[in-house]
């Protein structure tokens, strides 16, 4: 910060617009100094207590809770939306098996407007129908993917299930448990949105020029599937297998505060606190333990005990688990692969994602809508008010 006279100016160059707001929002809110997180006025511990994603869905997407018959109505329109174009089905067998499964989602969910009418693109409720399509087709996308690269045979949704049971079955091949069903549809509740993080705003950037709903989906996917968004779950993940087992993990952790490096799935941007979404998951993770016998979630408790100790003694700060501590272990004892952590969160967000965009595009949170065009600086090289004269090929040295 400087200072100019008696007046403070926020420098805001450079800094990833850390604390700079953009814009007004009525979907959702973060407090980070209590741990709050809102979705359309509710708690989400709330919500994961009492609901269901296909709710939260619904009031992430129309700024309310169903009622009964509205409810039943939106849950089937996104079970009837659940196939996708077999062409594209086929065509993934194309793609090398080893491919970014980040990669593959972007690409299968842009070309999804190839197959359905995007020239309502500035329609509120053509972008409804597309927001009720994406959530339900990226879940059959990526379990799709994953039967394909696995050389095992593709399994249709089944529409008696919910949307999270009828994942699980064709990720898998196997219908879940009720505890597991259940399980997974918290875990998609606590990731369906969380304000304007650099997937969303991403999305919104790009709905502000008219985009259609799909490429504005897709945008948010490439922005999550950078390392320093929404691939640290898949990161922990790694870290757990490392430290192989609970006796291991102090030294693993202090060598690696020690050495300056970073604890995956520990500390957050906003949060100053234990991240709400972290307890709910620690608990899950607990109690799939449990009944799994697996490691895991020990394992990571222990990473999260001796960090927060190692950060406080070494550093003199106070660090807390963040949403992706726990539910590395718990997709895992779910038989999800890790690389499919990233993807499983985009899965969940597009719920909140088509909902920014359309905030953003039908201006449901700002007097009118106005095109992203943020000014740079520049800091390049300068010859003068006439510019740098152009030296033809031949002369330069």
């Amino acid at each position: 910060m400087q200072i100019l006279g008696r007046k403070a100016k926020l420098e805001t160059k450079n800094i990833g617009l850390r604390g700079i707001e953009v814009a007004d929002t009525k979907i959702s809110d973060i407090d980070g100094e209590h741990g709050k997180l809102i979705y359309r006025g509710y708690d989400i511990l709330d919500l994961t207590k009492n609901s269901t994603y296909e709710e939260v869905a619904f009031l992430l997407l129309n700024d309310k809770l169903p009622t009964k018959s509205e409810l039943d109505e939106f849950k089937q329109r996104l079970i009837d939306a659940r196939d996708m174009p077999r062409q594209m089905q086929s065509n993934m067998r194309n793609w090398k098996k080893n491919a970014d499964p980040m990669v593959m989602m972007q690409a299968f969910v842009v070309a999804l407007s190839g197959y359905y009418d995007d020239k309502g693109a500035n329609e509120q409720e053509i972008n409804y129908q597309s927001a009720i399509s994406l959530i339900s087709k990226t879940a059959t996308i990526v379990a799709s993917w994953e039967r394909v690269r696995t050389s095992k045979e593709i399994v249709d949704p089944d529409p008696r299930l919910s949307h999270a049971g009828n994942f699980l079955n064709m990720l898998v091949g196997e219908r879940p448990d009720a505890e597991t069903e259940r399980i997974f549809d918290i875990c998609l509740m606590l990731h369906a949105d969380h304000t304007f993080n650099a997937s969303t705003f991403a999305a919104r950037e790009v709905a502000s020029t008219g985009a259609h709903m799909y490429s504005a989906v897709s945008a948010a996917i490439g922005a999550l599937s950078g390392p320093l968004h929404g691939g640290a779950n898949y990161e922990v993940m790694k870290m757990l297998f490392d430290i192989k087992t609970v006796e291991n993990a102090e030294s693993w952790v202090k060598d690696r505060i020690t050495n300056g490096q970073k604890i995956m799935g520990m500390g957050h941007a906003v949060y100053r606190t234990y991240d709400p979404r972290a307890q709910v998951l620690k608990e899950l993770s607990k109690k799939l333990a449990k009944k799994t016998g697996a490691p895991w979630f020990d394992i990571t408790q222990a990473v999260e005990e001796t960090t927060i100790r190692e950060m406080k003694r070494q550093k003199g700060i106070d660090i807390y688990p963040n949403v992706d501590l726990y539910s590395a272990s718990l997709y895992y004892m779910l038989k999800i692969p890790p690389d499919l952590n990233t993807p499983i969160f985009a899965i969940s967000r597009v719920a909140g994602w088509t909902a920014h965009v359309i905030e953003e595009k039908f201006a449901q949170a700002a007097p009118k809508t106005a095109l992203y065009r943020p000014k740079a600086v520049y800091v390049g090289k300068y010859c003068g008010p006439q510019g740098c004269t152009y030296e033809p090929i031949d002369l330069r040295k």
